[in-house]
C-alpha cells in the first residue's frame, strides 16, 4: 500500500473550489496531468465516468463519496484488477479562505509496481495541480455551467 497527500491554504471560499471539483470535464483546466474526464450524470456518490491521464490508458472511475462544498472520493480499478487508485480531497474552511488536500493510496497486490510506474508522478504532479486550483478559485471563475 502506498499512500502521499499534499496541502495548499487559498483565500478562495469553499463554493469557489468546490465549483471547479464539480466540474470534472473541466479538470484538465487546472491538472494538465488529466487529459480527458466523463462523468455519466452529475457528480453525485455512485457516479461514474471515465478519466484519461495525459500519459496512460482510460480508466474507469467511480465517485465513492461526495459531499458538495466539503469533499468527495473517487477510485479506480489498475490492471487486472490488482490494484485500486484512490483519489480524496477535502475543503476545510479558515478565516481567510480554505485549507484544501489532495490524498492518494495505491492498493492491492500491483501497489508497489504501479507505485513507481505513476504514484511518484502523481506525487510529483500534485503541488503545481493544486496550486493551479487555488489560483482559477482564486480568481473567481466558477467552472460549473
Amino acid at each position: 500500500m502506498w499512500k502521499h497527500e499534499h496541502v495548499e491554504i487559498t483565500t478562495a471560499t469553499a463554493p469557489q473550489l468546490w465549483s471547479h471539483y464539480a466540474d470534472p470535464a473541466n479538470w484538465p483546466e487546472w491538472d494538465h496531468e488529466v487529459s480527458a474526464v466523463t462523468i455519466d450524470g452529475p457528480m453525485v456518490t455512485g457516479a461514474k465516468g471515465t478519466l484519461k491521464p495525459a500519459k496512460g490508458p482510460t480508466m474507469r472511475i467511480t465517485f465513492t463519496e461526495v459531499t458538495p462544498e466539503v469533499g468527495f472520493t473517487d477510485v479506480s480499478r489498475l490492471p487486472l484488477g490488482l490494484a485500486t487508485l484512490t483519489f480524496d480531497h477535502r475543503i476545510t474552511p479558515t478565516p481567510t479562505g480554505c485549507q484544501f488536500v489532495h490524498r492518494v493510496g495505491i492498493t492491492g497486490p500491483l501497489s508497489p509496481l504501479l507505485t513507481r510506474a505513476i504514484g511518484t508522478g502523481i506525487a510529483t504532479e500534485m503541488p503545481r495541480a493544486m496550486r493551479s486550483l487555488a489560483a482559477l478559485a482564486e480568481a473567481g471563475a466558477s467552472a460549473v455551467r
